[in-house]
């Protein structure tokens, strides 16, 4: 009984450790950009990112990430405007040479995506990234959703991304020698979910849009082929986002925090700055032959069905 009880003793120590050395990694994670050297990995590029509205979210991530790297000129679309002045203020204090345009819009409202298409080819010249991050997720189960649900997520989700390839494509075509770009070029970067690549990680609705995103990315490489447009899609696991922040909390009340993204091999969540490295990864030339992907950013969750080690029946 006693060794048993001192085995117990230790597994929970070892839990709280881990915990501990996690949220270790995070903060140090969260505060990569306090003292990085700007390496100009985006310098001149025109970029537009959906969906950076939420304090914690991915496209607000990306978007100072992407002024780090000395992006050209940003147009930063959400469909909730509270936040906008502070990203663009955030943003034009600390990197007063990147300009930076905000809007109110709906990321599924083509008239709205073709506009800042339109836009950035007006105003810039040239558009070299279209970061379709914008989305929503549903909690119901397949007896208690709605079609106007599941039709309302899929069209958040996965019409917004196909817009997004239609029209940023077309512009990216566009050659315009005067403002460095001789030959058609483009990086289109794809929001996704582990949960558009295996079940289990989210609702039917919400991984049947996401499963319908990764497929955007692999056909339309196809279509617009000897192009030097490149479509690909990052597929985040548990990260913790303004979308994600109710599982979180949940956790935090019942003193179970140290549990949340066990089920992966890193045995830990994410959050939105390691989704934003991966996003500058596709934007910039660095990933100049990567096409047509589907990147899971993860922990490693998408590698295996989850098992307890030691238990297989």
């Amino acid at each position: 009984m006693g060794g048993a009880y001192d085995k117990i003793k230790a597994q929970s120590k070892s839990v709280e450790e881990h915990y501990n050395r996690t949220t270790a990694r995070i903060q140090q994670i969260q505060s990569q950009l306090e003292n990085a050297v700007r390496s100009g990995k985006l310098k001149d590029k025109v970029c537009v990112i959906t969906g950076v509205g939420s304090l914690k979210g991915i496209g607000r991530a990306s978007a100072i990430l992407f002024a780090h790297e000395g992006a050209k000129h940003l147009y930063l679309l959400d469909f909730d405007p509270t936040n906008l002045p502070n990203l663009k203020s955030t943003i034009e204090t600390k990197y007063p040479d990147v300009k930076v345009t905000t809007m109110q819009a709906d990321a599924a409202d083509e008239t709205a995506i073709a506009g800042v298409c339109e836009q950035a080819l007006r105003e810039e010249g040239r558009l070299d990234v279209f970061f379709a991050n914008a989305g929503i997720a549903s909690k119901d189960t397949l007896e208690n959703t709605s079609v106007e649900t599941f039709m309302n997520v899929m069209r958040v989700n996965a019409l917004s991304c196909f817009l997004a390839v239609k029209h940023a494509s077309a512009a990216m075509l566009k050659t315009n020698a005067s403002r460095g770009k001789p030959l058609s070029s483009g990086s289109i970067i794809l929001t996704a979910s582990v949960a558009g690549v295996r079940s289990g990680a989210g609702t039917i609705d919400y991984s049947a849009s996401k499963a319908a995103v990764n497929s955007i990315a692999k056909n339309s490489a196809y279509q617009l082929q000897k192009t030097d447009i490149r479509v690909n899609t990052i597929c985040p696991g548990l990260i913790e986002t303004g979308m994600t922040g109710d599982t979180f909390d949940y956790a935090r009340q019942r003193g179970t925090a140290g549990k949340i993204g066990q089920l992966n091999p890193m045995g830990r969540f994410g959050v939105a700055q390691e989704i934003a490295n991966a996003a500058l990864f596709l934007a910039s030339d660095d990933s100049s032959y990567v096409n047509a992907q589907n990147i899971a950013v993860d922990g490693g969750l998408s590698s295996s069905h989850p098992v307890v080690p030691g238990r297989w029946a």
